[in-house]
């Protein structure tokens, strides 16, 4: 027997919960790795290490905020394109745009087999979304509107920006641990052993940080972008179809690919190592999700 539909302002209500808690869970991440940051100031180079630290976290911040999506957009090699160029695409991400209530964004194709896409930008106002040729070449209409629903969410619910500073901040503390082990920070105060278990310790609490915002904020866009469309189902089967796609056209796992892979709709890397420390959650339960959303049920975006 099918279940019961919920009354839609009970759905609604539910929605606003969930988004309501994953703000406060972004907020309570961001904090934890900022502030991760800055005692590994500290225990490099005492208080004079915590006011370096925060002045290099207001540097690294400014420049994701001002230049993230140009740095991501040019190292995926990203190329815009026209309406003349792509007519099917830019009149899918203008048809979304609409239903997302979002200024149509600029749009861009990035020349791989992989099927992919993500979207970048600051704010919805200087957003731009890109497209691989794979995923056009792999997914029909319906799946590609789906896909650019998800990837619309993001750019409504400012996620980008959120996810730009986390990646900055953990890079950052991967790259000061290192540091503070081959110069000897903070030798005075036990030095070599404080180093050595920030160098293990601090790049995997900042790693697992990250996970927990860009998969907090994965879900809730499958919810929004599902919402937008009207057609869950949609961006279930695109998904289905994307994981199997990049398992046969994986991205070589380099460091500079690795920086962005959080920005893109499904993880660019097959399987190992780079499944298990994942920004994005599991696929199975993300369809699952999506597909209890489309036949009855509602979609819990955490």
């Amino acid at each position: 027997m099918k279940a019961e539909r919920p009354p839609s302002w009970a759905v609604k209500q539910n929605g606003e919960k969930h988004r309501k808690m994953n703000a406060v869970k972004t907020a309570v991440l961001l904090a934890a790795i900022t502030g991760l940051f800055l005692v590994l100031g500290y225990l490099l180079a005492g208080p004079t290490g915590i006011v370096i630290a925060f002045v290099a976290a207001l540097a690294m911040n400014f420049f994701a905020y001002w230049k993230s999506d140009s740095l991501a957009l040019r190292m995926a090699g990203a190329k815009e394109v026209t309406p003349e160029e792509a007519p099917a695409l830019h009149r899918i991400v203008e048809e979304v745009a609409s239903l997302a209530n979002v200024p149509k964004p600029k749009v861009y194709i990035v020349d791989t087999p992989q099927p992919n896409a993500f979207a970048t930008g600051r704010n919805p106002q200087h957003a731009a979304v890109a497209a691989t040729t794979g995923i056009m070449d792999l997914l029909d209409e319906r799946e590609l509107r789906g896909v650019l629903g998800h990837e619309l969410a993001h750019v409504q619910n400012r996620d980008i920006l959120t996810s730009s500073i986390v990646a900055t901040l953990a890079g950052a503390i991967s790259m000061i641990t290192w540091f503070g082990l081959w110069f000897g920070g903070g030798r005075d105060r036990g030095g070599g052993m404080i180093a050595l278990l920030a160098l293990i310790v601090a790049p995997i609490a900042a790693g697992m940080i990250q996970m927990g915002v860009s998969r907090a904020r994965e879900y809730q866009a499958d919810a929004d972008g599902a919402k937008y469309t009207h057609d869950p189902e949609a961006l279930a089967s695109a998904l289905a179809k994307l994981h199997s796609g990049v398992q046969r056209n994986p991205m070589e796992a380099t460091p500079m690919a690795e920086s962005t892979a959080h920005l893109y709709i499904v993880n660019p890397f097959a399987g190992g190592v780079s499944k298990l420390f994942s920004t994005h959650p599991p696929m199975e339960e993300r369809i699952k999700r999506l597909r209890n959303m489309a036949y009855g049920g509602n979609i819990t975006a955490q």
